[in-house]
């Protein structure tokens, strides 16, 4: 008899499987193959034994041990798509795929970006890039993730490509999707994007979310906001909060743009090189922090970007690598409230002698609760 222990299975002819099998006496003295599955009910590592046993020997008890992995389900959405500007190619596309339909059991949603070339080589610029989804309510395409691209090359030293959790955005990427890709590419040497998704099974920390743009500046690298500059952008906003809310955060991504002077220490001009702090208000104080500082460009994998200028540090990115995103919690208190959001960006006055600086930036409110919940109302 071989038994198997919890979590593993075990078979002789690797398709029906149980906890213990028995070979026939009159095969006993013959080689036999015995299959051994892994059937995790957790997640994380686990140990187990394979016994076999005789009422003749002394039981032979073999070591076993394994991984437990969530169930992912792979969705692929844009498949090398060419964004380039003339020769025939756009900076954007706008497609509509089918993504996972039953969100009950999926934790986390995750998005990949590989960057490939095509033979006439990747663009040799670093630039400003994002994925988008479409709220088919309002009719707006929300920034799911932001990046720039790399000099020379692609993403191809990275197994998928640049990684996002998109989690926020699951209660708009379910279904028949609509999603558009952008990078601000103005040559002809187009870069080939793949973008697909991973669904990962598990228990949710809430089984119900929305979320609604708060600032939705995020069209290209000088869509942002003008920086030192006297303008009419709306940093300003009143949030009302459903009353179920349990669960209520900020997403933002934020990069800078530009060469303005003066430059700070080190000759770093803004705001792709100056490093900056700025802050969120919440009903008027400042409540939340962003830095804009090194995030360590020289050490980027993908590293093969030369003759580019990638190594030097910038104002909280690099050349390609994703912008990143920052969470900021306003707890689980928030339900039925309203508030005041301010983005308040650090002092600093454009000389006019060296350009213009923008910060591109989209912030999003994100809810979640244990029973069905609309978006947040946005008032300007």
């Amino acid at each position: 008899m071989i038994t198997a222990s919890t979590d593993f299975n075990v078979s002789l002819d690797n398709i029906t499987f149980t906890s213990s099998v028995q070979i026939p006496a009159a095969s006993a003295n013959n080689d036999a193959t015995v299959y051994v599955r892994f059937s995790p009910i957790t997640l994380g590592a686990a140990t187990g034994t394979l016994t076999l046993a005789n009422a003749d020997t002394t039981d032979t008890v073999i070591a076993l041990e394994g991984n437990g992995a969530p169930v992912r389900h792979n969705y692929v959405a844009f498949n090398e798509q060419a964004l380039g500007y003339g020769g025939g190619f756009n900076q954007s596309e706008a497609q509509t795929f089918t993504l996972h339909s039953d969100l009950t059991n999926i934790a986390q949603i995750k998005m990949y970006v590989q960057i490939d070339c095509p033979s006439s080589g990747c663009d040799d610029w670093d630039r400003f890039a994002n994925i988008k989804v479409k709220d088919q309510i309002t009719g707006d395409w929300y920034e799911i993730g932001r990046y720039i691209t790399p000099y020379w090359t692609g993403t191809q030293q990275l197994d998928r490509g640049l990684e996002f959790d998109v989690t926020d955005f699951k209660s708009l990427l379910t279904g028949a999707t609509e999603l558009r890709i952008y990078i601000e590419n103005w040559t002809s040497k187009a870069d080939l994007i793949t973008v697909d998704f991973d669904y990962i099974e598990g228990t949710p920390d809430y089984p119900y979310y929305a979320v609604s743009e708060v600032l939705g500046y995020h069209v290209n690298s000088i869509d942002g906001v003008p920086y030192g500059v006297a303008h009419s952008f709306d940093l300003d906003k009143q949030v009302v909060i459903p009353a179920n809310a349990e669960s209520t955060h900020l997403r933002t991504v934020i990069s800078g743009w530009g060469h303005a002077t003066p430059n700070d220490a080190g000759g770093r001009p803004c705001a792709e090189w100056c490093y900056r702090t700025h802050d969120i208000k919440i009903d008027g104080s400042n409540t939340f922090s962003h830095y804009l500082g090194p995030l360590g460009c020289a050490a980027n994998p993908v590293n093969n970007q030369n003759p580019g200028n990638w190594t030097q540090d910038r104002a909280g990115w690099c050349p390609g690598m994703a912008v990143p995103t920052r969470i900021d919690d306003l707890g689980a208190s928030m339900g039925g409230s309203i508030f005041t959001f301010e983005y308040d960006f650090e002092d600093w006055v454009n000389d006019g002698a060296n350009g213009s600086a923008y910060y591109a930036t989209s912030t999003y409110v994100v809810v979640k609760s244990n029973s069905v919940i609309t978006a947040p109302v946005i008032i300007d």
